[in-house]
């Protein structure tokens, strides 16, 4: 018979808490996805507004985070602009993108207080991401095979690492960051991220493999770094999850965290190709 401070007993109970979020996980991705490809499919305002709205949740998660305290008149008034920020898009293209995150830049700079610095860094990203979305999904249907194929590497990534972390378990990656991440879990979501996003590479475009082999690891690889950066931040603030809007994920910035550099590659590449207005074409063909 073992105590409960037992070695013995300790896995058995590691195991049980192990998955218990998995159904409500599970749940989760799958409204989230079909809401993302339905938005994706239809583009122009209606995309342009969810990702507005989603990233506008995500700086209202920011906000809370680098203020440490409820939200303020003023804060609502930057979760306002990042709304209007990805809205706006479709109409001034990224100058009016831009023009409006500089407008909330300036709203925080006259918010002042320690967070001043920490506000902008995030209106900065979420502006960043929100062209860079919109760029990507553009007016063909070229933008919703990009988005794809964005997911596909990002979401396989993020599942492969959750599952393999868990399973195999083994050397912390980043204790001091993430005492939860793995090895193991890095591995097996470069793995299957890449392995994924290669195949739908291969059956959707006829550009050549080995740049749908790189792409897909470089978008593999920026998701799980994009992931780490989100932890040391909220452990910069002494905070375990952004939020609880999403069951069994946390907040939309825990779910948001790995898709940001790797939508960014995605802008920097497809731009640099064939044109800012090119972005889905400049990636996917070659």
């Amino acid at each position: 018979m073992t105590s409960p401070g037992d070695p013995a007993s300790e896995p058995a109970a590691g195991r049980r808490r192990t998955w218990a979020d998995l159904g409500p996980r599970l749940v989760s991705a799958f409204v989230l996805i079909a809401l993302t490809a339905t938005a994706l499919y239809v583009g122009g305002y209606v995309f342009a507004a969810v990702v507005g709205a989603v990233f506008a949740g995500a700086y209202r998660e920011w906000e809370t985070m680098v203020s440490r305290a409820p939200l303020t008149p003023a804060g609502m008034v930057l979760i306002g602009l990042v709304a209007v920020a990805g809205l706006i898009h479709p109409l001034f293209g990224p100058l009016g993108t831009a023009g409006v995150i500089g407008l909330a830049c300036l709203v925080a700079v006259a918010m002042r207080g320690e967070g001043v610095l920490w506000r902008i860094l995030g209106l900065v990203i979420y502006g960043a991401v929100i062209v860079a979305a919109l760029a990507m999904r553009g007016d063909t249907l070229i933008g919703v095979w990009a988005g794809v194929y964005l997911g596909t590497v990002v979401w396989m990534t993020d599942s492969a690492a959750f599952f393999t972390g868990r399973q195999i378990g083994g050397e912390k990656l980043a204790p001091q960051i993430s005492p939860s991440k793995t090895w193991s879990g890095a591995l097996g979501g470069l793995a299957l991220g890449t392995g994924a996003g290669l195949l739908f590479w291969i059956v959707a475009t006829d550009s050549p493999w080995w740049i749908g082999l790189v792409l897909s690891a470089a978008i593999s690889v920026l998701g799980q770094l994009g992931d780490l950066g989100e932890s040391a931040i909220k452990r910069h603030f002494r905070i375990k999850d952004s939020g609880d809007i999403i069951p069994g994920h946390g907040g939309l910035m825990d779910r948001l965290d790995s898709l940001t550099f790797g939508i960014l590659l995605v802008l920097l590449v497809g731009a640099l190709h064939a044109g800012y207005g090119s972005v889905a074409e400049g990636l996917l063909y070659w």
